[in-house]
């Protein structure tokens, strides 16, 4: 068991609408319908909430660090405004081209994020909107969840089986909110079964 409840969220397509152009300042970073309030249920309940996501804009010289931190300072207070908050934000700035390890789909930020919370990741859920994501998460050891909410949002059908069947245990949601209702209705499963034990 964790000692501590954990949840990784990707940003973009997750948290935010997703941008081809990259969210390069903060009036763009426009909030995903419900998904704020998703994140503060989450926190009520008493799980962390962890922010992994790749920035290759920084890398690309598209937006800068202080721009990066404005982006992050709003979204903040847009979540503060719903009762919510999200522990600390881990973020890859190079391209694919620099061949890190910390950006998706290595493990490389996920390994940081539990080496952070000293927490074992194993069955930590992580939830993204792109194959790479689901990727990183099973080379990290955490449960896969994918949201329909950004980059998803246009795969059909069969693109869709497609991506799950690359990363077998993938569990799909509507959004971050049907995300959250999912856990917890199992934390709620969970808890009546450990009781029944005792």
């Amino acid at each position: 068991m964790h000692t501590t409840k954990l949840v990784i969220l990707g940003r973009d397509g997750i948290l935010n609408e997703y941008r081809e152009a990259h969210v390069t300042a903060p009036e763009e970073w426009v909030p995903v319908p419900g998904a704020l309030e998703a994140v503060a249920r989450l926190n009520h309940a008493g799980w962390h909430v962890v922010v992994a996501t790749n920035q290759a804009g920084i890398g690309r010289g598209m937006i800068d660090m202080a721009a990066i931190n404005a982006v992050h300072a709003h979204m903040n207070q847009q979540l503060m405004a719903q009762g919510a908050r999200v522990d600390a934000v881990f973020f890859c700035p190079h391209t694919p081209e620099e061949g890190c390890d910390c950006r998706k789909p290595r493990p490389g930020m996920l390994l940081d994020i539990g080496r952070r919370y000293g927490v074992d990741l194993r069955g930590v859920p992580l939830v993204g909107d792109t194959l790479r994501d689901l990727q990183a998460a099973v080379a990290a050891g955490c449960e896969p969840h994918l949201v329909l909410s950004g980059r998803a949002a246009g795969l059909g059908d069969e693109q869709l089986r497609q991506t799950i069947s690359q990363v077998p245990g993938t569990r799909v949601h509507a959004d971050l909110a049907a995300f959250a209702d999912f856990l917890m209705q199992r934390d709620h499963v969970a808890d009546s079964t450990a009781g029944g034990l005792a």
